[in-house]
């Protein structure tokens, strides 16, 4: 990258994909924003020894609070006077029970703040990359395989990641006028304590229990990279990052 670094904001950044990804931009020249709901896991990102040249700024916030996200990226602007990417990774989900079972509150919570966090984000980030010069921007949506396709008991999670695509294909519609482009990463199975259950087994759609393979983070954050990688009028509108084994082509 050449250049005055980029600046990039993760949500979601102390765990998971959203530290992997964050500590990948760090390490290939992004000044980074970190942000998510426990102080303690954005600390133990920033002080990753992988961050050690470069540590990523901490913002702690919850993405399904208006006035939470307006401040994080106020800060943002802050600390480094513009904004290049936003990765918005950080979601929820329910428990995986029947659809009946579940609460309005539980279906709120995972809405809230899978699709309306990436919504407020998306907002926020258009205030800035149409006001800013060079104009413009990046925008990654974390879709999840589950934007196309449900697992059982996934009501909330598989609708609010439904959400998040057409927030996608909307956000890459709307930027073009102002060079801001969207795109979104879906990935299937990634090695995080989200998915250490696959390990053990998880329910399938004929009513089997079964482990399923999973992948390394890193290969997630280089796709995530690369997506960032390209110049303004160029996009990766979907991709999808997988374990090659896992039941998803044929699913159902």
């Amino acid at each position: 990258m050449t250049g005055p670094a980029r600046v990039a904001i993760v949500t979601g950044g102390g765990s998971g994909i959203g530290r992997e990804v964050a500590l990948t931009l760090v390490e290939n020249g992004y000044s980074v924003v970190i942000t998510g709901r426990r102080q303690k896991m954005l600390e133990e990102t920033a002080h990753s020894p992988r961050a050690a040249k470069k540590p990523p700024l901490i913002v702690v916030a919850d993405i399904a609070q208006p006035d939470s996200v307006t401040e994080l990226f106020a800060r943002t602007k802050d600390a480094f006077g513009r904004l290049d990417l936003l990765f918005n990774n950080a979601g929820s989900a329910a428990p995986a029970v029947p659809i009946d079972e579940l609460s309005f509150e539980q279906w709120q919570t995972v809405i809230n703040g899978t699709l309306g966090g990436a919504f407020l984000c998306t907002r926020e980030a258009f205030r800035i990359m149409k006001q800013q010069d060079p104009r413009g921007g990046r925008i990654i949506n974390n879709g999840s395989i589950s934007a196309h396709v449900p697992r059982p008991n996934s009501a909330p999670y598989t609708a609010a990641k439904h959400g998040v695509a057409g927030l996608t294909k909307s956000t890459s519609l709307d930027g073009r006028a102002f060079d801001i482009a969207c795109g979104q990463i879906d990935i299937g199975n990634a090695a995080t304590d989200m998915t250490l259950p696959m390990q053990r087994g998880v329910l399938q759609a004929s009513g089997a229990i079964v482990s399923e393979p999973t992948i390394d983070p890193a290969h997630v954050a280089q796709a995530v990279l690369y997506m960032a990688s390209l110049p303004l009028n160029a996009n990766v509108q979907f991709m999808t990052v997988m374990a090659t084994k896992m039941p998803y082509i044929g699913r159902g």
